[in-house]
């Protein structure tokens, strides 16, 4: 026989993995921790501790393995790194990152890794969760065939959104995203909303829970904070996180709208994990890795098998400088399924929402509305295109009566199309009140529309 024969007929040697005991920090550059002696994954949770003690206690803080070079293995901490020194004892930890989940967590407000940040008290029994879910066998998914009331007259009118649908918020600073999400918290027709705030600043935290979100939102949602100043692992996880906890109660057979804001933050908090470790920048300083996360987060969203629960999401997409070609807006584009563009133009004239409806699209639209809803949302765009072409020309008194038809139609509709597209804030838009009022606007289609 021969060797590479009988090699083949041995049975496959199973080495178990076994992590050392403890290693030592040998390096830190930056928020990146280098250790030795430790014998650990990617994505293994380990213990630094600060002071010189030989065992674990409350003076440690909590680190993950984000890479490797030969013996030495990268950590990323999760808070604050003040007081570590060299040689510091590197302790793994043993499972995996677990995070609670359940339905004691409505009403409550947590960090990036489950502990409450609310005051009141410790979870009620929570389950057991995991940071980075279980995929959906795309074949096994339920189809997006039924329409989902988000209060919002602009979106259920022009840009209806169905059940289990993955969409983006595209806007620059200041133009009211936060101020829409807190209306589709009131309004739309979910039995819970999970709510991710991802790198924002501490006090638009409180303001979003107290002013937006409010005592009654809060009761059928869970809030993930995790603020600016947080390490970018922690933000990392808080998206992570809220993800996890959206697909417990999908699980559950319930409808469950996810709010995130905002997707860029993510991104950039994986950007910075990536260049610390050493990853080269790709696209406008943003590495490969950034890209490969992305839709990894996005596509746990969804619907589920079909008779059980569905996640819709809503991403917001911060457009630096209102440029809609941003690596990250552009790359979110082709992941979601649609993009509701809220313009600085129509903040900046009080009109709100500032919904852009010709730069917006619902790519689920025409399969969740009959033909006639569809027809007629089209012919308004089409309309409001058409007026803001030939603005400057209306403004100054050069348009001539009769030389544009489509125009004239436009002209005399707009103040009507406005009025449907503004909303109060503390004013809700169910379905058939927005197709009631698409109706009126639009009683019947020109010919050949």
């Amino acid at each position: 026989m021969k060797l590479s024969e009988a090699w083949g007929q041995l049975p496959p040697v199973q080495v178990p993995f076994q992590p050392a005991a403890s290693g030592r920090l040998v390096r830190m550059v930056g928020l990146t921790l280098e250790a030795v002696g430790i014998n650990v994954r990617i994505g293994d949770r380990c213990l630094v501790q600060r002071n010189s003690g030989q065992s674990a206690d409350d003076d440690s803080i909590e680190a993950e393995v984000v890479g490797f070079d030969g013996q030495r293995v990268f950590l990323m901490p999760i808070e604050q790194v003040d007081g570590l020194r060299p040689g510091a004892r590197v302790m793994p930890l043993n499972g995996a990152a677990d995070v609670p989940v359940g339905f004691g967590l409505l009403g409550r407000v947590l960090d990036g890794t489950g502990n409450p940040l609310d005051g009141k008290g410790p979870l009620v029994q929570p389950q057991q969760g995991h940071l980075n879910g279980q995929p959906i066998n795309p074949l096994k998914r339920d189809p997006i065939r039924t329409p989902l009331d988000v209060g919002i007259r602009a979106i259920n009118t022009m840009l209806t959104v169905g059940r289990g649908q993955r969409i983006g918020l595209f806007a620059g600073s200041g133009v009211g995203k936060s101020m829409l999400l807190g209306m589709m918290t009131r309004f739309t027709t979910a039995d819970i909303v999970v709510v991710g705030l991802i790198g924002e600043r501490g006090r638009e935290v409180k303001e979003f829970i107290d002013d937006i979100l409010g005592e009654e939102g809060l009761q059928r949602s869970v809030v993930v904070a995790s603020p600016a100043d947080d390490s970018p692992l922690m933000r990392l996880r808080a998206a992570q996180y809220c993800t996890s906890v959206a697909e417990f109660y999908r699980d559950q057979g319930l409808q469950v709208l996810l709010l995130m804001d905002s997707l860029t933050r993510y991104a950039q908090a994986q950007r910075e994990i990536a260049l610390a470790v050493g990853e080269p920048p790709a696209t406008k300083g943003y590495p490969p890795s950034v890209f490969n996360k992305l839709p990894k987060l996005v596509e746990r969203t969804g619907n589920g098998e079909p008779g059980g629960g569905s996640i819709t999401a809503f991403y917001t997409v911060l457009s630096e400088g209102d440029d809609m070609q941003d690596p990250i807006a552009d790359a979110s584009r082709a992941i979601l399924d649609g993009h509701i563009v809220l313009s600085r133009r129509l903040a900046e004239e009080g009109h709100y929402p500032a919904i852009d409806v010709e730069a917006s699209v619902s790519r689920v639209m025409p399969h969740i509305v009959p033909p006639d809803w569809l027809q007629r949302a089209q012919f308004v765009k089409q309309l409001v295109a058409h007026y803001r072409q030939n603005q400057d020309l209306i403004s100054v008194g050069a348009y001539q009566k009769g030389s544009d038809p489509m125009l004239e139609v436009a002209m005399e509709r707009m103040p009507k199309i406005k009025g449907m597209l503004r909303q109060r804030l503390d004013e809700g838009a169910d379905l058939n009140v927005c197709d009631a009022a698409l109706k009126e606007l639009i009683p019947a289609l020109p010919p050949g529309r």
